[in-house]
């Protein structure tokens, strides 16, 4: 029996690197294969597994594979909907130190509605998350004030904000600085240089990187599986599939207000231990928002994730 991590999966086949250095073409032994877990994919990258070794029959090669038999528990993970109907989820990727949301002003255009559920969903799973705002050369004066004004509003928000340029190196000494010796999650849409920024920081792992559409601005799927990659300066990437939606799943309604950090730390300064910040007097969470100090986009993205309208699901 041998420990290892999930750095790949493709399908029912994952790659498994051991505690030896070894890399393991492995699938899931078949009583552990859906074993009271709703989502589509029971194994993810980034889970810590055991598995035993064997010589294939039909291998010609005598290649070794392996047969995962043992999930250890997760610290966390990232999910997102599942395009299956029989299931809740899919598991983007699990055991992270910390997650990059990619963001860009234009080319494509990122909404601070997609931004908001993904921190919340960041925040839901214990995940810490910076917002790393890419493409800061093509962009003009009336972008840059824009992007500031973002940067402002999640600042206050207490996330680290950072601009970068992956194509002129601007920024990625000091991003590369935060994700030694951890396991690192990227996120964000299609095209938004999520594998640009991987090939400079990991050479050779040689992702593909797809062109921008000029007609709608957004990008084409370059990632169809998670992946993880191991820096040579420490540590690990894990990179994402590009997400249109992000969908917050496993949360209860009265505690979406504890996942934006400056409407949780008004908590107690509201007139009813259980206000909803929607209709209630002297409520801390809608002064604070007349006087500018939280973002109407925050508090209009938190009413939406209170109402579950599908309008803010994209």
């Amino acid at each position: 029996m041998k420990k290892g991590i999930v750095i790949k999966s493709t399908g029912s086949w994952y790659t498994v690197k051991t505690e030896d250095g070894n890399f393991i073409e492995s699938r899931i032994k078949g009583n552990l294969r859906l074993k009271g877990i709703r989502s589509t994919n029971p194994i993810a990258v980034g889970d810590q597994v055991e598995l035993t070794e064997t010589k294939e029959d039909n291998n010609a090669d005598g290649l070794t594979v392996g047969f995962i038999s043992k999930i250890y528990p997760r610290k966390n993970y990232i999910i997102r909907k599942s395009p299956n109907l029989s299931k809740e989820s899919h598991i983007i990727a699990a055991n992270i130190d910390q997650a990059f949301l990619i963001v860009t002003i234009q080319y494509p255009v990122t909404t601070t509605t997609f931004i908001d559920r993904f921190l919340v969903s960041a925040e839901a799973y214990r995940i810490p998350c910076h917002v790393i705002f890419n493409k800061i050369d093509l962009y003009n004066e009336e972008q840059i004030a824009l992007m500031n004004s973002l940067i402002a509003i999640y600042e206050n928000a207490g996330y680290l904000c950072l601009k970068i340029s992956a194509q002129m190196h601007i920024g990625i000494d000091e991003l590369k600085s935060m994700m030694v010796n951890k396991t690192n999650v990227f996120s964000g849409h299609s095209g938004v240089g999520k594998s640009t920024i991987i090939n400079i920081l990991h050479p050779l792992g040689n992702l593909k990187t797809g062109e921008i559409s000029e007609a709608h601005y957004s990008g084409k799927h370059t990632t169809t599986n998670s992946e993880m990659y191991e820096f040579e300066f420490g540590g690990f990437i894990i990179d994402t599939p590009g997400i249109k939606g992000f969908g917050v799943l496993e949360m209860v309604k009265e505690e979406i207000s504890h996942y934006f950090p400056e409407i949780f730390r008004l908590l107690n300064e509201c007139q009813y231990y259980n206000c909803t910040h929607t209709h209630e007097p002297q409520c801390a969470v809608k002064k604070s928002v007349e006087e500018g100090k939280i973002a109407l986009s925050r508090y209009q993205s938190y009413l939406g994730l209170l109402e579950g309208e599908e309008k803010y699901r994209n």
